[in-house]
C-alpha cells in the first residue's frame, strides 16, 4: 500500500508526525516532473502539500492533469498543494483546508502567502509564511492583545518584507514607528507562545483525508 500513496511533504509538517497519521511514501517538496514520476511508478493517490517555488521549477498544472486523467487521486493542501488545488479543483484535483478555500474564494491571491525559506536537508522553516503571520495577527486581535490599528500596521509590515525575511521579530521591527511600542511588544510576546501554524493544521487535515481515501483502495 505504501508505494501506492505518495505524499510530497516538507516544512509544513515533520515526517514523524505524518507517519503517525498515514503510512505513505513521503518525498521532499515537489518540483516539476515529480508528480509525473510518481504516477508513472504506480501511485494511486498523490498528496501534494509542499513544493518548491523559487529554488527549482514548480509543479506544472499539466502533470497534475495528466495524473488525474490516468486515474490517480490528487489531493492538495497547505502550500503548493493549496495553490494548485484552487486552480484545478474543477478538473478533478481535491483541495483540503482553510488555505485552499481562501485561494479558491479569492481571499488570498498572492503565491508568497505560503512561501517560506527552509533548510533543504531538515526542512525546518527558517522564515514564517505570511498566511501564518496573518492568522496570528488576527488571533491577537481577537484576544484583545492588540487593537485594529496595530494589526493593520503589523500586516502591512509583514507584506512589505520579502518572504525569506519574514519572522515575527522582523515584522515587529518593520512596524516600529507605525504602532505603539507597547502594542508591538505585546504582539511579539503573544506570537512567541501562541503563533498560529495554519499550514501545519491544513497539512494534518490533508493527511487524514488521504488516509481515508487509501482505506477505500481495493
Amino acid at each position: 500500500m505504501t508505494h501506492e500513496v505518495v505524499v510530497f511533504l516538507g516544512p509544513s509538517c515533520d515526517h514523524a508526525t505524518a507517519r503517525k497519521i498515514l503510512d505513505a511514501d513521503y518525498r521532499p517538496p515537489a518540483k516539476r516532473g515529480d508528480i509525473t514520476r510518481a504516477a508513472d511508478a504506480g501511485a494511486r493517490i498523490i498528496g501534494l502539500i509542499d513544493g518548491v517555488f523559487f529554488q527549482d521549477c514548480a509543479v506544472a498544472h499539466r502533470e497534475i492533469l495528466a495524473a488525474l486523467r490516468a486515474g490517480v487521486r490528487v489531493v492538495g493542501a497547505s502550500s503548493m498543494g493549496a495553490l494548485r488545488a484552487a486552480e484545478l479543483d474543477s478538473l478533478g484535483m481535491e483541495g483540503v483546508g482553510e488555505i485552499y478555500r481562501a485561494y479558491r474564494e479569492g481571499r488570498l491571491v498572492a503565491d508568497d502567502e505560503v512561501a517560506l525559506l527552509f533548510d533543504p536537508e531538515t526542512f525546518i522553516p527558517l522564515s514564517e509564511p505570511l498566511v501564518n503571520i496573518r492568522a496570528t495577527i488576527q488571533r491577537a486581535l481577537e484576544c484583545n492583545v492588540i487593537g485594529a490599528d496595530a494589526a493593520r500596521a503589523l500586516l502591512d509590515a509583514a507584506r512589505a518584507l520579502y518572504f525569506p525575511e519574514r519572522t515575527y521579530d522582523a515584522v515587529v521591527e518593520a512596524a516600529e514607528g507605525k504602532a505603539e511600542p507597547e502594542d508591538l511588544a505585546r504582539f511579539l510576546a503573544f506570537a512567541g507562545e501562541h503563533a498560529v501554524d495554519r499550514k501545519r493544521g491544513d497539512a494534518l487535515l490533508a493527511l487524514e483525508r488521504i488516509r481515508d481515501l487509501a482505506r477505500g483502495l481495493p
